[in-house]
């Protein structure tokens, strides 16, 4: 079914039911007091059910994990929210990449060599053991802004310049080559709680362009009400 097929009362019965989806899982997920702020986990929840719509992510997928690059490289930007149960799985810190900024991220690239951050929805791979060891493979799906994340090796994986430790010392924490790093002593649990095709979003600030497709509101509420009658029609 096509976004086209979404006739104006459908329209208005599936986006109320998405917005209550919204408001009630960012309640219940306590995102509020973990300082994501709602507009960019709305933003997030259109992308992870367009990706559904597309097919790049599997119907029952339920992990969403979010970067808001537009706060403190010195805050826990990072959440893994499970968007079915409303629950927060993991809240920590995650680095940007060093040509990105310093305490702050204000560029962002698709460019292979930048050592800057790229924007926008990826799906997660397989995992490795590399230099940092166990890492987490990413592919970008936006295009325009981080479709060369495979061949730029953008992946997730620990270090230790992202700690409280470092951010004081040095007041912001260490960073990049553009893949978001996480602290050494989470990256592991939180590598395996997401990898193999969940939805991660790197959210920007309000001054850097982000239009991107996959924020189509038809097509995600397509998904997203195809999900709640699939929810509906499970006995008991």
């Amino acid at each position: 079914m096509g976004p086209s097929l979404l006739n104006p009362a459908e329209r208005t019965v599936y986006l109320a039911a998405f917005e209550q989806h919204v408001a009630r899982t960012y309640i219940r997920a306590g995102l509020m007091n973990a300082a994501l702020p709602l507009p960019v986990y709305r933003q997030a929840l259109l992308g992870f059910y367009n990706l559904q719509q597309q097919g790049q992510i599997q119907a029952d997928t339920r992990t969403l994990t979010i970067a808001d690059f537009s706060q403190s490289s010195n805050r826990e930007r990072l959440w893994v929210v499970d968007v079915s149960e409303g629950r927060l799985l993991h809240h920590t810190l995650v680095a940007h990449g060093k040509n990105t900024g310093e305490e702050f991220a204000r560029n962002f690239s698709n460019i292979e060599g930048s050592e800057k951050s790229s924007l926008g929805f990826y799906v997660t791979g397989p995992t490795y053991h590399g230099k940092h060891g166990l890492s987490l493979r990413l592919q970008g799906v936006d295009a325009g802004y981080n479709t060369n994340a495979h061949t730029r090796a953008i992946v997730v994986h620990g270090a230790d310049y992202v700690s409280k430790t470092f951010a004081s010392q040095h007041g912001r924490l260490g960073r990049s080559q553009g893949c978001p790093a996480l602290p050494a002593a989470e990256s592991a649990a939180i590598i395996r709680t997401i990898k193999g095709g969940t939805v991660l979003y790197i959210h920007g600030p309000a001054q850097v362009s982000y239009r991107s497709t996959l924020l189509e509101l038809d097509a995600a509420l397509m998904a997203f009400a195809r999900g709640q009658q699939s929810l509906a029609s499970r006995p008991g």
